[in-house]
């Protein structure tokens, strides 16, 4: 895994992140869910980010491509992390293949910010593909 952080230097990076009125949003890619990933407010730890379905009415996700076949299709940016702008609409939608109710999130822009960000809630994150296994540890 090389490089990766410790978790006192993830803290001090959110601590001195830049704010705005943006979030910052991990893209995490599960087949079959229409989720996007995580969203949590810049200086707000991991573990209080929300899972989060995009509203695309007035942009579409960074990833929104051929969800069959190609170089690159739907999902190729799973684990990147953004600044997301828009807002939270307070609709909750069903998100079927995971069986949750999920907050929609009115994207209006985002801007790339690592491509390699690390892990999301700790060191032993695992990730598949194929199934939910990156959850917020519940306190």
């Amino acid at each position: 895994m090389g490089n990766l952080p410790t978790i006192s230097t993830r803290k001090a990076q959110i601590e001195a992140e830049p704010r705005g009125d943006f979030y910052y949003g991990r893209r995490y890619f599960v087949k079959k869910t229409r989720f996007w990933g995580y969203l949590r407010e810049p200086g707000q730890s991991a573990k209080k980010a929300k899972l989060v379905v995009f509203n695309e009415s007035r942009k579409l996700n960074p990833d929104r491509l051929s969800e069959a076949g190609g170089s690159k299709n739907y999902g190729f940016d799973n684990n990147y992390e953004y600044r997301i702008y828009g807002r939270y609409t307070r609709r909750k939608l069903y998100e079927p293949n995971s069986n949750q109710f999920l907050p929609e999130f009115l994207l209006t822009d985002y801007k790339l910010v690592s491509k390699n960000p690390g892990w999301l809630f700790s060191p032993s994150d695992r990730y598949y593909p194929t199934r939910l296994t990156l959850l917020p540890p519940r306190f």
